[in-house]
C-alpha cells in the first residue's frame, strides 16, 4: 500500500442516471478523471432554501489527481443541472500502488 498520495476521491450527487452518465463520460473522455463509478438508488434528505427535501439521486465516485480537482469542479458545474451541485474531494491516504499509478496516468 502506498500512503500519503496525491489522489482524490470526489463525491457528486446527480438527479438521475442520464445526468450521472453524461457527467461521468465527459470527465473520463476529457482525462479529468481516471474512473467514475455511478451508484444508483441513493436517497438524499437535505435542507434547501428553508425546506427539507427528500430526493432520489445517483452518486458519482470520481477518482482523479489532486491537481485536477479544480478542473473537475468546473466541469461538473458546467454540466450539472443543480444550482449548487455537490462536489466534495476527499484525500486518498493509501491504496494499492499500481491502481494509484493507473489513476495518475489516466487523469
Amino acid at each position: 500500500m502506498n500512503s500519503s498520495t496525491d489522489i482524490r476521491l470526489l463525491y457528486c450527487t446527480c438527479p438521475d442516471a442520464d445526468t450521472a452518465q453524461r457527467i461521468a463520460r465527459a470527465l473520463v473522455e476529457q482525462r479529468l478523471a481516471a474512473c467514475v463509478n455511478i451508484i444508483p438508488g441513493l436517497r438524499s434528505i437535505y435542507r434547501w432554501k428553508g425546506e427539507v427535501q427528500d430526493d432520489a439521486e445517483c452518486l458519482l465516485l470520481i477518482k482523479t489527481r489532486d491537481l485536477q480537482v479544480p478542473a473537475v469542479t468546473d466541469a461538473v458545474r458546467s454540466l450539472h443541472p443543480y444550482e449548487l451541485p455537490e462536489v466534495i474531494a476527499v484525500p486518498v491516504v493509501a491504496g494499492l500502488a499500481p491502481y494509484l499509478d493507473w489513476v495518475r496516468d489516466n487523469s
